[in-house]
């Protein structure tokens, strides 16, 4: 197995997220406006995720708070990010692997996961992290 980029190893907070259609125009932020989240990878290549809309109220005309978790074994090459999941909270998700593009800018590290359909539109999201320990 290759070596383990270590920028990624440690706890990271989220701290902010964009979303954007095939266009470039702004979208809905994921986990609103307000997101909320923690990631942990260990330098033994196990990784867990929790993210989430933290508003205590959704505004009107918004049915489902959004929400993430998983964990699993991971591997990270400097740009790609690879978890095979071993336990989260989207059954659909159960023994896949998911694949996020990485950046760093600065002190942040940013994922990028795959482009998806989001009420009628593909929807391109980045996720802003920042260390924590």
């Amino acid at each position: 197995m290759p070596d383990l980029d270590p920028r990624i190893i440690g706890a990271w907070r989220l701290v902010t997220t964009r979303a954007h259609d095939e266009a470039g125009k702004p979208m809905h932020p994921p986990y609103g406006p307000q997101p909320l989240g923690v990631t942990v990878f260990s330098a033994d290549r196990r990784m867990i995720a929790v993210l989430c809309d933290s508003r205590p109220v959704l505004s009107d005309g918004e049915t489902a708070r959004e929400y993430n978790s998983y964990c699993g074994t991971y591997t990270f090459d400097g740009t790609t990010l690879v978890t095979r999941v071993d336990a989260c909270s989207d059954p659909a998700r159960m023994g896949s692997d998911q694949v996020r593009q990485v950046r760093f800018e600065g002190e942040r590290l940013v994922l990028m996961p795959p482009p998806r359909p989001w009420r009628g539109v593909t929807q391109h999201r980045e996720l802003f992290w920042e260390k924590v320990g």
